[in-house]
């Protein structure tokens, strides 16, 4: 992997409470052992609450309050799954436009399991070939995506996944992605 290495790439990690710990702590540290630069950004300041599977678990501290991120300062977007997180971030405008910032500019996006909601919520699922969370199958489809099940899809600046078990292919296709994002910016730079 030593041509996907992220060294300096910032990445914003969208989250708030509810988040499955699982899918935010080993992508993240999968993006810090590349080298990029991350940073959990959220509605609320202090700590977020993970969720570990069927229960609540750890905090995990927020370094970045929602209100003052700026989608600029950062080239590319993880949005973690977990049925509560993405629920509750489709509900706040700030957070909706925050992602939304980051497709129209044309950064990579990696979402897991129930975020591709807040893809749909910013209104980029349209004409994409996504997957995600069986459950999100239908509101997905209806937002004009063509839903699969696999355990990793790229589409354009998107690389989705199902499950925790689909971490490992979503760490692989995210890396991929970003490095290649990141290669392109520095050609550009």
């Amino acid at each position: 992997m030593a041509d996907q290495q992220l060294n300096g790439l910032k990445v914003a990690i969208l989250a708030t409470d509810g988040v499955e710990q699982i899918e935010l702590l080993q992508p993240r540290e999968a993006l810090k052992n590349a080298g990029a630069i991350t940073k959990v950004v959220s509605p609320k300041s202090g700590k977020i609450k993970g969720w570990n599977h069927t229960k609540w678990g750890e905090e995990i501290p927020v370094e970045l309050e929602l209100s003052t991120a700026k989608p600029e300062d950062f080239d590319a977007l993880l949005l973690p799954g977990g049925v509560q997180n993405p629920d509750k971030l489709r509900m706040e405008p700030a957070a909706v436009q925050f992602v939304k910032s980051f497709f129209q500019a044309g950064k990579p996006v990696a979402a897991i399991c129930h975020a591709p909601w807040m893809v749909l919520e910013a209104g980029e699922a349209k004409q994409r070939r996504i997957t995600s969370w069986p459950s999100l199958k239908t509101d997905l489809k209806n937002a004009g995506a063509e839903w699969v099940d696999e355990e990793m899809v790229r589409d354009k600046n998107l690389v989705s996944s199902r499950k925790p078990d689909d971490i490992p292919a979503f760490i692989r296709g995210m890396i991929e992605l970003f490095s290649e994002a990141d290669k392109q910016t520095r050609k550009a730079a």
